[in-house]
């Protein structure tokens, strides 16, 4: 294994060291035990959705192998697990009966996880919607938000005192953009109006489940996860400027505004125009309240150009087998400008990573750009917290390779190889680095409590 030699960056004792990863990603098990049908399971299974043909049927089979799983996070020194509930699996229609099978299992993985010392960190929503929703409209129906906030009491009920916080939402902008604006993703709708629309009843979802968690008084703390990355103009020119100013209009300021400023951001609604929202008389009252933490997930910055075809960026740094810029100032940048406009919440960045065409060379997988990648990122969040912003926590995306969205099993942002004919795992460079990067953070800061 090849050293990567960095500036070693200190972060305090209390700072939770996580790994993530999301539900239909790597449960499979897609009708196991009463398991519903999702908006996933259903797209992944429609002819010419997926790049590579494949579906989340069996995906890392984490369903049945949670404990090796669970194990080789143990032995990786996290702190923490950030993961996904199943709406499908323990509500297989999004209302109505609850399925205790269901339940169960995340049951299981929970006494797992605190078995060993891992805090668990869970998201309601990753994206698969029940399909008996999406069969009565899915979030274009205002009424999903309500069912909603019902699956998020029930959760928080029986749960809610077991793990350490629960996010409502992750990445609601992909939801609304992704699967309702270019049909990227599931649903699989390319409309505008229905995605703007889409983005308020996520929004207003969230606000409403925030609520009905708070009146089950459990002890774990309550937020969200947004993407968010800054807009930067490719030139100069006053095209490129006003591109940049509406994209982070309509991104990040489109979801940060109505939770903690009470409205939608005045550009990005003038520019909407006839595509703007219908909210309603108390939307906005129900959607600000009060976080207990935000989680943030970045993995690029946004490069506006209004030329035809687009100007690209210099990508000094390379790119991701996404495609994506590697832009670590990015993080710092954003962090800093989020800090000065809004009176945030302690923050977890709870998805970063990258992924790479990872593979097994005798018996290793050697995958030191991802070091690379995410030790300038880390660079990047403590330049951010030594000016005052209150990061907390870090989760590597993602603990396994998997089912990559629309992209298949083509993509790996993995720490741990996955044989999808065979499911062995197998530990790439990148998660024996994170294990003895940890090591090192813990010993430093014992030595400098011991000072």
């Amino acid at each position: 294994m090849t050293a990567i030699r960095h500036e070693f960056t200190q972060f305090p004792p209390s700072f939770t060291w996580g790994i993530a990863t999301s539900a239909f990603q790597i449960e499979g098990g897609a009708t196991a035990d009463g398991k519903g049908a999702s908006i996933w399971d259903t797209f992944s299974h429609t002819p010419g959705k997926i790049i590579d043909g494949t579906n989340g049927d069996v995906a890392c089979d984490h369903y049945n192998r949670y404990p090796e799983d669970v194990a080789i996070m143990a032995s990786l020194g996290v702190d923490a697990y950030r993961f996904s509930i199943a709406w499908a699996r323990v509500q297989p229609q999004g209302k109505g009966a609850w399925n205790e099978a269901g339940f169960a299992f995340y049951d299981k993985l929970l006494t797992e996880l605190e078995s060993r010392g891992i805090a668990a960190h869970v998201t309601l929503f990753h994206w698969d919607l029940p399909q008996g929703l999406q069969d009565e409209g899915g979030w274009l129906n205002r009424d999903t938000a309500y069912h909603f906030a019902d699956y998020a009491a029930e959760v928080a009920r029986r749960f809610g005192n077991r793990v350490k916080t629960i996010a409502t939402h992750n990445e609601p902008w992909c939801t609304a953009n992704l699967g309702y604006g270019n049909a990227q993703f599931a649903p699989g709708v390319a409309d505008i109006k229905q995605s703007v629309q889409v983005s308020h009843h996520l929004l207003l979802s969230h606000g409403l489940a925030m609520r009905a968690m708070r009146d089950v008084a459990s002890s774990a703390q309550l937020g969200i996860v947004l993407n968010q990355w800054p807009a930067h103009a490719a030139t100069d020119s006053a095209a490129d400027i006003v591109m940049a100013e509406f994209e982070y209009s309509r991104s990040v300021e489109w979801f940060m505004d109505p939770i903690f400023k009470g409205h939608y951001p005045a550009l990005a609604l003038k520019v909407h125009g006839d595509n703007a929202p219908d909210v309603q008389d108390g939307d906005l009252a129900i959607i600000q309240g009060k976080l207990d933490f935000m989680g943030l997930n970045y993995y690029f910055r946004s490069f506006c150009s209004a030329e035809v075809p687009p100007r690209q960026p210099e990508n000094k740094l390379g790119t991701t087998d996404m495609g994506w810029e590697i832009y670590p100032d990015g993080l710092t940048e954003l962090l800093l400008k989020l800090h000065a406009d809004y009176d945030l919440p302690p923050i977890y960045i709870t998805e970063n990573g990258m992924a790479n065409a990872d593979t097994i060379v005798d018996g290793e997988v050697p995958d030191e750009a991802r070091i690379d990648f995410v030790l300038r990122h880390l660079k990047a969040i403590n330049d951010a917290r030594l000016q005052g912003v209150d990061v907390q926590g870090y989760f590597l995306w993602s603990l396994l390779d998997n089912f990559e969205w629309n992209s298949g099993y083509a993509k790996r942002f993995g720490i741990v190889h996955v044989d999808y004919e065979t499911q062995k795992r197998t530990l790439k460079h990148s998660a024996i680095w994170y294990r003895d990067y940890l090591v090192q953070q813990r010993a430093d800061a014992k030595l400098e409590q011991a000072a």
